[in-house]
């Protein structure tokens, strides 16, 4: 078997561009979302053997950084994914230290550790070093703006129906403007009343005097974080803010690989780290990202937006997540579980996603616990309308 493992080679790589449009557009604070785009990467081995990886952003480029790094994958033993990664590093150092071309980086080592994990019969998170805990406590992300005219037009219905499918804490989105945010954050406390935990995410909407004001005026609403209240690139300002602030302050979805986040750590930005690991550098990188954090002594809850894959992958990173500090009874581990419109998200992935008691079991099946559903996968890449009903049938 030893031998079999160490021969296995890297024979097709593959890319795939999932869209779907939604039925209704939504704001955060920079656009307007219309559709979900996606892609992702599909790597097999000699033997048949497959893994599934996905990257977080612009999914035509992201598709391109893949096929330049494809020929350096073709024949490369899957069990190496630190060689693989490094021969993907040292490819692109000169020109991507930062950006698109990372997230294609990590939607191959996404593949590749999920295809490793296959080949050796265990989880990621074994690969990893093993499981901390067997399950997590997701927060739902939503209160996206439908209508800017009225944007906590839906806030009751909405919050009501999270509470109900059992979730303990609600990321609401902010930066339309200091005083209508305020408004918006009391309505939403009001109606979640004190024992739902609450945070707010800006999407870096704002300037570090309004940024201030906002974080002064809600920190009488038990905000559990403010998330990229500031542009990614202001380090000083964000540690400026968490001086002024009794709120923790969180981001790093727009950080890249663990030089990206040492300097958010050295600079002392954030109280919470949130990498995304389909675009930092994959689980590979991801690892290093966590022992650097841990040797700060800041937490992490990684971003999540896109399919079951990217989902699966922060379940696999976060059952490896060391406590900060550990203790005897630990808080509980977060991991974001966006509730917009995706259909890709809900049915491409198998198994599905479960909520049971306000938490999400992590899987223990090899490689992340998760498999693409290609029923629906070529038709998410060949056609604007689906019928879910008719490929369920």
């Amino acid at each position: 078997h030893r031998k079999y493992l160490m021969e296995t080679k890297i024979t097709k790589v593959e890319t795939y561009i999932v869209k779907d449009k939604l039925s209704q557009s939504f704001y955060f604070s920079q656009w307007k979302y219309s559709e979900r785009c996606i892609c992702l990467v599909k790597i097999t081995d000699s033997n048949g053997q497959y893994g599934w990886g996905e990257g977080y952003g612009p999914a035509s480029v992201l598709e391109a950084g893949i096929k330049l790094l494809k020929p350096l994958l073709i024949g490369e033993n899957p069990l190496h994914n630190e060689v693989i990664w490094n021969k993907m590093h040292r490819k692109t150092l000169d020109y991507a230290r930062k950006g698109v071309l990372i997230a294609s980086i990590s939607a191959i080592d996404i593949a590749v550790t999920d295809l490793k994990g296959k080949n050796l019969g265990l989880s990621v998170a074994n690969l990893l070093g093993g499981s901390l805990r067997k399950k997590v406590q997701p927060y739902a992300t939503g209160m996206y703006f439908s209508d800017l005219k009225n944007p906590s037009k839906n806030y009751q219905k909405e919050a009501e129906k999270y509470i109900n499918m059992g979730f303990k804490a609600i990321k609401m989105k902010v930066g339309l403007g200091v005083k209508q945010d305020f408004q918006n954050v009391k309505l939403m406390r009001e109606i979640i009343g004190d024992d739902i935990m609450l945070m707010i995410d800006s999407n870096h909407a704002y300037s570090y005097n309004e940024a201030l004001s906002l974080a002064k005026k809600v920190e009488q609403f038990d905000i559990s974080w403010f998330e990229e209240p500031l542009s990614p690139e202001y380090y000083e300002q964000y540690a400026e803010l968490r001086k002024n602030t009794i709120i923790p302050i969180a981001g790093g979805e727009c950080e890249y690989l663990r030089f990206g986040f040492l300097q958010l750590l050295k600079n002392k930005s954030l109280d919470i780290l949130q990498p995304d690991i389909c675009s930092c550098g994959g689980i590979t990188e991801a690892k290093r990202i966590a022992a650097l954090a841990n040797s700060y002594g800041v937490p992490i809850v990684p971003h999540t937006w896109g399919s079951g894959i990217g989902i699966h992958v922060a379940l696999q990173f976060i059952a490896n997540l060391e406590s900060i500090p550990g203790r005897l009874v630990e808080a509980p581990f977060l991991l974001e579980y966006d509730q917009t419109e995706n259909r890709i998200r809900d049915y491409l992935t198998i198994p599905k996603i479960e909520i049971k008691e306000g938490e999400i079991k992590i899987p223990n099946n090899p490689g992340l616990g998760v498999d693409v559903d290609e029923r629906f996968l070529y038709d998410f890449t060949g056609s604007d309308e689906i019928d879910i009903k008719k490929v369920v049938s």
